[in-house]
């Protein structure tokens, strides 16, 4: 199985591992006839490395959208695509996030998944999401909705537990700064978690 990215707007996958040319935990190259960078909000082009929108272009492309979703989804002959991503030395792209699910805490890009990730390896945490709450210091601050393990208790000490695990795990400024403990999280019918309404909570 090799991993890759498309997207309907754009009719084609556009960026793939080969199996004469993949990585593990990538989502490989683009595609021929295909052209990838990590952009800023502003459409310039990032360094290698730093995480960024996803813009796209090639032989295919989104014009069909008659509304202004059009505009936002096709700037300057670019598909953005709505994924977060970061490319490394070596030209290869790696997923970080929805653009939704990205979070902008004092000038820091922290992918919300990340800090899910890391939060799951720990045995007192049963399901978690991570959202960005917005900040008037910060921007955004993160914030993880946790269902403990059982038998776990909901106290500040397993507050501090699980933010030293997650300062320890991936990075310290990527720590949740605020932890909501919860019985259940809002998932849709196929059990897929809803973080929109976690972050229309906030």
């Amino acid at each position: 199985m090799l991993d890759g990215i498309g997207a309907t707007e754009m009719l084609h996958i556009f960026i793939s591992n080969r199996f004469d040319d993949h990585r593990p935990a990538c989502t490989g190259r683009p595609v021929t006839g295909y052209e990838a960078k990590i952009v800023a909000d502003d459409g310039t082009e990032l360094p290698r490395g730093e995480v960024g929108r996803l813009a796209v272009r090639g032989p295919t492309g989104c014009r069909y959208m008659a509304d202004d979703r059009q505009e936002k989804y096709v700037q300057n002959g670019w598909n953005l695509t709505g994924d977060a991503f970061w490319q490394d030395a070596d030209g290869y792209f790696h997923f970080a996030a929805r653009n939704d699910d990205m979070i902008v805490s004092s000038g820091y890009n922290i992918a919300g998944p990340d800090v899910e990730a890391a939060l799951l390896k720990h045995p007192d945490v049963l399901e978690c999401a991570v959202v960005g709450e917005p900040d008037e210091a910060r921007g955004q601050i993160v914030v993880a909705h946790v269902v403990l393990s059982s038998g776990v208790v909901a106290d500040a000490g397993t507050v501090k537990r699980l933010q030293d695990h997650v300062k320890a795990t991936i990075a310290p400024f990527k720590y949740p700064r605020r932890i909501v403990f919860c019985g259940t999280l809002p998932k849709t019918a196929t059990g897929k978690i809803q973080r929109f309404r976690l972050r229309d909570a906030n």
